[in-house]
């Protein structure tokens, strides 16, 4: 397997549509050949996205409710159904070019969960539940959620190590 150099950005906080902005501009860049694999690390005020498998009917809060905590309801072409990202909690959007090496996607997914899986017992924190899963970590809520998507063999998808408080 080729070595590889992954280039971090700590970014702050960023309002979740820049967010989006920057993932393509670094996703395009990347199918280009213009940057190597990059991984962006940020955090975002409060937002729900609606994955594909969502519908707004699935968000229980009411819009008054949301705006007076100034919490964006944001639709998006990832797979899955609801998800909260906030103040506190870091998430990575790795872009990442899938060639020639690593070109299975399902086994990328393994490598990133597991990957999140041994960072976070570095920290004492451990997992449970099975491997298939989406979620990293002990208790009802997990600590860490990773989901993936891949276009033209280059990913541009989230990891988001929960560290704060829901």
């Amino acid at each position: 397997m080729t070595r590889r150099t992954l280039t971090v950005h700590r970014l702050g906080r960023v309002e979740y549509e820049d967010g989006l902005r920057l993932q393509a501009l670094f996703a395009r860049a990347r199918k280009e050949g213009k940057v190597g694999d990059v991984l962006l690390l940020l955090e975002h005020p409060p937002v729900l996205t609606l994955g594909r498998g969502a519908s707004r009917t699935d968000v229980l809060a009411g819009p008054e409710l949301l705006e007076a905590r100034g919490v964006e309801v944001h639709e998006t072409d990832r797979g899955g159904e609801v998800t909260y990202h906030g103040p506190g909690q870091i998430v990575g959007y790795p872009i990442l070019d899938l060639a020639p090496d690593r070109k299975d996607v399902r086994r990328h997914v393994r490598s990133v969960e597991e990957g999140m899986i041994r960072a976070l017992s570095e920290h004492g924190i451990t997992r449970a539940g099975s491997r298939s899963g989406r979620g990293c970590g002990s208790g009802p809520s997990p600590a860490a959620m990773r989901g993936r998507s891949a276009r033209w063999g280059c990913t541009s998808r989230a990891g988001s190590p929960r560290t704060g408080s829901r």
